[in-house]
């Protein structure tokens, strides 16, 4: 924040709540700029249908010729931002897509549809779907919950004849609200500790403010739109997870949901290690280190070897060949996520972050929209929801130890809203959701790009609300 700080001229505010910041014309220019650049990505991609992963290289590259960056560090700029996502998503994509790939062929994934279906019926299963992202999001990065959970969106779409978007919006959106909002998530108990808020108290208000936002933007959004966006017939990643067709010879309810839910526990006993054993200690280091999100994913991976591979009967030779062919069509995925994070690296690099911190605290706005609106832009930008949380928390806490009347807990909540808004094409999660469903970047920006906006807008809106009360 330092390079931000070298152009902010700063004044007390009249609200005494924040800081006024004189806005130079490069924060303009760099703004400016980095607006031309999503529109061309967009028009690139969508309309002229050129190949996404060339069209966010090349309009990366462009970006940061035009703002200025050094020839010499374009280049590794891009790979630093593709690198540093890839090392954690290609672990997250390939091992979590095993594991669906061994529920898809044991029946696994067919067992928790027919049960999903039984308890809330077929016409209220988009509230089932919402509720199981709830859950397993809360301690998962978006990506690792979204791949344990897409072979059961696919398996209920076909079981109930349903849109895939009615079904798998839902899903989506209870990922997100608990990736933005809800502490033990990793990404807002970040927020947490930066504001120095009570966790009890935040999780309290995040629920209070988080479930009417997934409800509106995953079941009730996803009703609106589902008609509105018609697929394609076929699919090719719902293709890797078959459909049994016969329900007496699938494996155990239970069996089936502790596999896909023991990476889950072991990502929330890694964030809880401090609470169930002396930091530091060796119990304390081999708690986190289980409940590192990729190495959780292994322990899962390994059991479903066993649990819905050898115990259903299974050789070894055909739960390698399961593991092996489930690989091949993630790599669009993977790429294009690592792209997007490249994108966004530049956009840091080049200066276009820093500016947006100028020109949002430029204005005289309350501490909630303020905070809200930094992390907004931030998310824009990077198209990372823990980057913008993160950088957003740490500018606002310090203004924040100037003000009264403000919770810490809320102003918590208030930025992890703002970093959920709009994800678009440099936004990884973006090009999950497209690609895992199978839409057109069109489609994706109308379902979910709108119903993480949604989230965004219900959640500051509920926020405010609260803090009148509070």
């Amino acid at each position: 924040m330092a390079s931000a700080a070298c152009r902010v001229l700063s004044r007390p505010s009249i609200f005494g709540n924040a800081q006024t910041t004189m806005i130079d014309h490069h924060s303009i220019f760099l703004l400016v700029s980095a607006v031309i650049a999503v529109i061309a990505l967009i028009l690139l991609i969508a309309v002229v249908k050129l190949n996404p992963f060339i069209t966010l290289f090349l309009t990366a590259l462009s970006l940061a010729m035009v703002t200025g960056m050094p020839l010499s560090k374009i280049v590794h700029s891009f790979e630093t931002g593709v690198g540093g996502t890839l090392g954690h998503i290609a672990i997250v994509v390939a091992l979590g897509t095993m594991l669906g790939k061994m529920m898809a062929e044991s029946g696994g994934a067919d067992q928790i549809a027919y049960t999903l279906i039984k308890l809330f019926g077929e016409r209220r299963i988009h509230w089932a779907m919402v509720v199981i992202g709830l859950v397993v999001g809360l301690p998962a990065f978006f990506e690792v919950g979204f791949v344990l959970l897409i072979p059961i969106v696919f398996t209920v779409a076909r079981r109930t004849r349903t849109s895939l978007i009615l079904v798998g919006l839902p899903m989506v959106a209870g990922l997100s609200v608990v990736h933005g909002l809800v502490p033990p998530h990793p990404a807002a108990l970040m927020a947490v500790t930066i504001f120095k808020a009570d966790v009890g108290r935040t999780i309290l208000y995040a629920l209070i403010v988080g479930l009417p936002s997934a409800v509106l933007a995953g079941p009730v959004y996803a009703k609106l739109i589902a008609p509105h966006v018609q697929l394609p017939d076929e699919n090719s990643m719902a293709a890797q997870f078959v459909d049994h067709g016969d329900e007496r010879s699938l494996p155990g309810f239970w069996l089936t949901l502790f596999t896909i839910l023991l990476p889950v526990l072991l990502m929330l006993t890694g964030s809880w290690a401090d609470v169930l054993s002396t930091p530091k200690s060796a119990l304390n280091e081999g708690l986190r280190l289980i409940g590192n999100d990729d190495l959780a994913l292994l322990i899962g991976a390994l059991l479903s070897f066993f649990t819905l591979g050898t115990l259903r009967g299974f050789s070894r030779e055909t739960i390698l060949r399961f593991s092996n062919e489930c690989i091949a069509p993630t790599a669009t995925i993977t790429i294009l996520v690592g792209a997007g994070a490249g994108f966004g690296r530049i956009l840091q690099d080049s200066g276009v972050s820093d500016a947006i911190i100028v020109v949002a605290m430029h204005f005289h706005v309350p501490m909630l929209l303020l905070a809200w609106l930094l992390a907004a832009m931030m998310r824009l930008a990077t198209g990372s929801s823990t980057v913008a949380m993160t950088t957003a928390a740490g500018i606002v806490a310090p203004l924040a130890l100037h003000s009264t009347g403000v919770r810490p807990e809320l102003l918590a909540i208030s930025t992890g809203a703002g970093s959920l808004i709009f994800s678009h094409v440099n936004d990884g999660g973006f090009w999950l959701v497209k690609e895992y469903f199978g839409m057109s970047v069109a489609q994706t920006l109308k379902s979910w790009s709108v119903c993480e906006t949604i989230i965004s807008v219900t959640a500051l809106i509920l926020t405010v609300a609260l803090s009148l009360v509070v």
